[in-house]
């Protein structure tokens, strides 16, 4: 344990960036897949086509390959991120905003028709009746789910190790690196840092599901 108590500054390091990567692409990724959850519900094929392309793909691709897309193949075309940092947060966003989608479609869908019907029937246009009747009712069953979308997202983050960014796991690989014979409890203490964002984080999903299964 010694060796943990004195590189705690460096842990501490780690795990910060761990949860800006986090903390940003968490919300971004809230953002565009909400969005694409309201094109994937469309009643225009053409963005309805675009949202299923974007989460089909990105749901069905290594996170480790779209870091190396993002690197190596966007500054062919001529699109070129500035920072290690920047590009995961951009990858973790693109690939997070899939499942996002995904969880808030099945809210969307949990709704009942006669809802979206209702609405319809006194005037609402489809952007009104998703914001204002549909949205709202569909909250309260995607929390639980998208919670476990930030989970992931927040071990995902030890991909960008491997991309120049020194999160977590690069900050754990530099210690051992450094105490090779007491490799294993760097690593130990490596996922002591995960469990205090990942636990609390699943926990709290389970209040939230059995406060949205009493409500019902």
């Amino acid at each position: 344990m010694d060796v943990i108590v004195d590189n705690l500054p460096t842990y501490l390091s780690g795990f910060a960036m761990t949860a800006r990567l986090t903390l940003i692409s968490g919300v971004a990724s809230l953002v565009v897949g909400t969005v694409l959850a309201a094109l994937r519900v469309s009643p225009l094929r053409p963005l309805r086509a675009f949202a299923t392309g974007w989460v089909d793909l990105l749901r069905n691709t290594p996170l480790t390959l779209v870091f190396f897309f993002a690197i190596l193949v966007l500054p062919q075309f001529g699109v070129i991120i500035t920072s290690f940092q920047g590009a995961a947060i951009t990858c973790l966003t693109a690939y997070t905003s899939a499942f996002v989608c995904e969880a808030v479609r099945s809210g969307i869908n949990s709704v009942g028709t006669g809802q979206a019907e209702a609405a319809r029937a006194i005037g609402l246009t489809f952007g009104q009746s998703l914001t204002h009747v549909v949205m709202p009712q569909a909250v309260r069953s995607v929390v639980p789910p998208l919670i476990n979308v930030i989970i992931a997202l927040a071990k995902n983050t030890s991909v960008a190790a491997g991309f120049g960014v020194v999160e977590l796991v690069a900050s754990g690989r530099r210690i051992a690196l450094a105490n090779p014979g007491e490799a294993v409890i760097v690593l130990a203490g490596v996922a002591l840092f995960y469990l205090v964002f990942t636990v609390p984080a699943g926990l709290l999903a389970g209040v939230v599901e059995r406060r949205v299964a009493f409500s019902r």
